[in-house]
């Protein structure tokens, strides 16, 4: 089975086995999660949401990804060269179940 769901803001195609990185979420490695947002399974399609559809996953870590490097430039000016970056949080997810 296919599904589309909605996890931080953002949409996620979906099938059972699949791994996804999705935004930190609240929990520890090995909790399961459930989510409630499916918007479509198979050809399916909720308006906005599908009633009594849920999809299962498995947390497999929770981390940081790589350093992303920030340049801020102005032209001729050269002592506004900054460099900055962070490290986006992130929550690994393995799907075990789709239900609808």
């Amino acid at each position: 089975m296919n599904a589309v769901i909605k996890v931080g803001g953002k949409q996620y195609y979906v099938t059972e086995g699949s791994e996804i990185y999705v935004e930190k979420l609240d929990c520890k490695d090995g909790d399961v999660v459930s989510f409630d947002q499916v918007l479509m399974i198979d050809s399916k399609v909720g308006n906005p949401y599908l009633s009594n559809a849920t999809v299962l996953g498995e947390v497999l870590k929770n981390g940081k990804n790589k350093k992303i490097k920030v340049f801020k430039y102005k032209s001729k000016d050269r002592s506004n060269r900054l460099s900055q970056g962070h490290r986006q949080p992130y929550t690994k997810i393995k799907i075990t179940k789709i239900n609808g």
